[in-house]
């Protein structure tokens, strides 16, 4: 980045997003939604969440994606939660996110 500071609204900084367990919003305070910023969203994006996450349901997070003019996608990750990684996930989960994030990043035009 050249010594550049990253700012909301500077289209073409980053080809793509890769956030995991985004915080929605604090558990058991769905009312206190994070998406101020959603609208200004230029970027392709990729949401990985765990379905037990008790900072965003998957609801809740597909219905906040309408708020981002750029494309996204959500990668639910079956028994975890904010975590993400289980005994039973944490051999094959970031291979699965690594193939997913290249899939996504190379099917969406820039």
């Amino acid at each position: 980045m050249e010594g550049r500071k990253a700012r909301n609204g500077e289209p073409g900084l980053l080809d793509r997003l890769l956030l995991l367990s985004y915080p929605l919003h604090p558990p058991r305070r769905p009312n206190e939604l994070r998406t101020t910023h959603f609208p200004c969203l230029q970027t392709p994006a990729m949401f990985v969440l765990g379905i037990r996450d008790p900072f965003a349901t998957i609801e809740e997070l597909t219905a906040a994606f309408k708020l981002i003019p750029a494309h996204t996608e959500l990668l639910p990750i079956p028994a975890a939660g904010h975590e993400l990684l289980t005994r039973q996930n944490r051999d094959n989960l970031p291979k699965q996110i690594v193939e997913a994030f290249r899939s996504f990043a190379d099917g969406v035009p820039p």
